[in-house]
């Protein structure tokens, strides 16, 4: 009976205890859930929140290498527009290799940047509470990292242009340099045989008009234009030299008999002016004209003998005399090398050899100014 008693108080207090703490544990236990669910739910919007803020991000990166590769596509196609240029200055178009592409590499690069946030390719669910973790170190996000690398291969290809740029000027002055000593010394050659190399302009008229083309400052543009002015000027001197009779008259060594100028008459002995000079030669020897031009006379003069005289244009004019044959009529056009005649002794000779004069204007001049500056051509 004591024990029932014992067992039935035992029983009553439980059953006190619980109805008295019931609620309290409750409560307890319901507020304890509710503060790890809003810690959860904190920290999971912290951390969307930086997924928005690293997609807006890697937005802006993505625009800025865009136009980086936009501004390296422009460069490199005005390189390749001077390379083009260059390879004309050097007269053979295929010349100057193409420039290789380098703004192309990198775009899949810059395509293959991890896209963050949930929507993106690949994305994975948000982690469960018991396993989320937010990292805030830089090195841990892949798209940061693939963001670098194309920044870096950015970086290589512009410092590669820089360089293409660079070799590029060198090149250009080095062209304009050489074109400009080169027509120096052609002027000087010229100059030497008394000529102007203006009287070789007589009859042309200046073109005038054309395309309105502004002047800018670039400095490569700058330097392309005075290459282009000294590669002209060469030219047209190149073309004057190529006109002009310094190529020899008779093939081989050739061996004077009396140069230019005053000596002593072979007939009157007494001293007389020679108006060109004379070259040994066996009778028969072909005589060649100087330079290109247009047979004015073939035909006996006087003290000259069978006389072949050539108009080189320009004022320029050569003269091959004591021939003993025509090979030439008047009226006909030679070239340089052209065979005008045969070596002989008619008209006033003591002997087989060639007369050959030079004149400028209708005047004599000595021959050799020409035949030094071939040597020197």
């Amino acid at each position: 009976m004591a024990g029932a008693l014992a067992l039935a108080t035992l029983w009553a207090g439980g059953a006190t205890y619980y109805l008295v703490f019931h609620d309290e544990v409750l409560a307890r236990f319901v507020s304890q859930q509710s503060a790890l669910q809003y810690g959860y739910e904190e920290r999971i919007g912290a951390l969307r929140l930086q997924l928005d803020r690293a997609a807006l991000e890697q937005a802006s990166v993505r625009e800025r290498i865009a136009q980086r590769l936009a501004e390296l596509g422009q460069r490199q196609a005005a390189l390749e527009a001077r390379q083009a240029q260059l390879a004309g200055l050097a007269g053979e178009p295929g010349a100057a290799p193409p420039l290789t592409s380098p703004v192309a590499s990198p775009v899949a690069e810059e395509a293959a940047i991890d896209e963050p946030g949930p929507r993106g390719a690949g994305a994975k669910p948000f982690p469960t509470p018991d396993t989320l973790e937010l990292r805030t170190r830089d090195d841990a996000s892949p798209g940061r990292q693939s963001t670098r690398s194309v920044e870096t291969r950015l970086a290589v290809l512009e410092k590669r242009l820089d360089g293409l740029a660079q070799a590029q000027t060198y090149l250009l002055d080095g062209i304009g340099v050489s074109a400009g000593r080169g027509a120096q010394r052609l002027r000087g050659l010229v100059a030497r045989l008394g000529l102007d190399p203006a009287r070789f302009e007589r009859g042309r008229e200046p073109g005038l008009g054309g395309p309105l083309v502004p002047l800018t400052g670039d400095a490569f543009g700058a330097a392309m234009a005075q290459a282009q002015r000294n590669l002209a000027e060469t030219a047209r001197l190149r073309r004057i030299a190529a006109a002009l009779p310094v190529r020899r008259p008779l093939s081989g060594e050739i061996t004077l008999s009396s140069t230019f100028g005053a000596r002593l008459d072979p007939f009157t002995r007494g001293y007389a002016m020679h108006t060109g000079m004379d070259m040994r030669a066996e009778t028969g020897e072909p005589a060649r004209a100087t330079a290109a031009g247009r047979v004015t006379l073939a035909d006996y003069s006087g003290g000259y003998g069978n006389m072949v005289e050539v108009d080189h244009g320009h004022g320029l004019m050569t003269r091959y005399a004591h021939l003993s044959a025509f090979d030439v009529t008047p009226g006909q056009w030679v070239e340089p090398g052209t065979i005008v005649g045969r070596v002989g002794s008619t008209g006033r000779s003591t002997g087989s050899h060639l007369h050959y004069e030079t004149r400028i204007d209708g005047e004599p001049v000595d021959p050799q100014r020409f035949l030094r500056v071939a040597d020197a051509l």
